[in-house]
């Protein structure tokens, strides 16, 4: 049963308004954006976004075939939100070599892994021509992997370490195999929070920028907001109404994640992890307010396997993917498994009442063979 067979029960009355809106198929505001995030009624705003969610996807959930990899955690930013980054002083640093960075892709690897989705820290060695080497290695050896590599704050700092622009930066690596860009790194954009949470990296202007210029060079990108540290309610609206005004520009943004902040073993530790209620919220706001970014993803690593399931009652339509080996957040005090096996994520879904579909990174179906299918589970 849809949630359009269902009637709502609004106990917050500051939602009516809202909910005609929803039911119209009309654009939020701003304000609608706060209300939402300071009301107590989670569920109607689950029901809301659901009636979003499935407008546009019907039963469907997504998930994909994927691998991490971290080339190093060596990185010059000392951010407070950060477990991952190391000084390259630090002895328990790590720099892969390339030989080692596709030995490790290889790693397992089978025809069903679709995406390669590659972040690192900002070394103060690795130069341009490392990177692009990597991903020409990277393509001669698996060529029909989708190559989802560096976020804007990655090009910003290349551009600035070679004395490059951000467009020559972006072109060269996306001619040595580049495909498209996660969207790591957006944190909040609100300048207040950046200066105490991430005071080394771009500002957001610049982050929004470089996705731009991106889009507009044929690199589509995914986007992201870090939430549950030092952020308040207009944060975060403030936050989604500039990706969804970039969003209108250049309809370069794929998916949306939100991402719950981690504190273990960070200088922001003292702050609590957030809760089911808040990472629901996060997911159900968002897909009330980008109307025009397709999907919203419920990552697991971050949020957990059983929150993303109730996310996908909550307006998102897609689940991440095996991932194999996840660093970053599991650094930060994550305590799901570092990946998950295919046949895991379909009992997820199914689990969730929704129909598993897998994708590729543009969302294209992909069908498998019995053969494959013997591989994966």
């Amino acid at each position: 049963m849809t949630t359009d067979l269902l009637q709502p029960v609004i106990d917050d009355q500051r939602l009516l308004p809202i909910l005609e809106k929803v039911q119209k198929g009309e654009r939020l505001s701003q304000a609608d954006g706060v209300v939402l995030f300071r009301t107590p009624d989670l569920l109607a705003v689950g029901y809301m976004a659901n009636l979003v969610r499935e407008r546009l996807h019907g039963n469907v959930t997504y998930f994909n075939v994927n691998r991490h990899i971290n080339p190093t955690d060596v990185c010059v930013a000392s951010c407070k939100l950060c477990a991952f980054g190391k000084k390259a002083k630090d002895p328990t640093a790590y720099t892969m070599s390339l030989e080692q960075i596709w030995e490790r892709a290889g790693h397992g690897y089978t025809d069903a892994a679709t995406e390669f989705h590659i972040v690192g820290g900002l070394h103060p060695e690795l130069t341009v021509d490392w990177y692009c080497e990597m991903l020409r290695g990277l393509k001669e050896r698996f060529p029909k992997v989708h190559l989802k590599a560096f976020t804007m704050v990655e090009i910003a700092y290349f551009a600035k370490r070679f004395k490059m622009s951000n467009e020559e930066v972006l072109r060269r690596l996306h001619e040595a195999g580049m495909d498209s860009m996660p969207g790591g790194g957006a944190e909040i954009f609100t300048e207040r929070v950046r200066r105490i949470i991430c005071d080394h990296k771009i500002d957001g202007g610049e982050w929004l920028e470089i996705a731009r210029m991106a889009h507009k060079m044929g690199i589509k990108s995914n986007c992201t907001m870090l939430y549950g540290h030092i952020e308040n309610e207009e944060d975060r609206v403030d936050h989604l109404m500039k990706l969804r005004a970039v969003q209108d520009e250049t309809g370069g943004f794929v998916t949306y994640i939100p991402l719950a902040f981690h504190p273990d073993n960070t200088p922001l530790e003292h702050i609590s992890k957030t809760t089911g209620f808040t990472d629901l919220k996060n997911i159900a706001v968002a897909r009330l307010m980008l109307d025009n970014i397709a999907h919203i993803k419920a990552y697991w690593v971050m949020m957990t396997p059983k929150i993303a399931q109730v996310a996908q009652r909550f307006g998102a339509d897609d689940i991440d993917g095996t991932v194999v080996e996840e660093k970053i957040y599991h650094d930060a005090g994550a305590e799901t498994t570092q990946g998950l096996r295919r046949n895991e994520l379909l009992g997820l879904i199914r689990a969730a009442g929704r129909e598993p579909v897998e994708r590729d990174t543009a969302y294209n179906r992909v069908e498998r063979s019995e053969s494959t299918f013997a591989i994966l589970v």
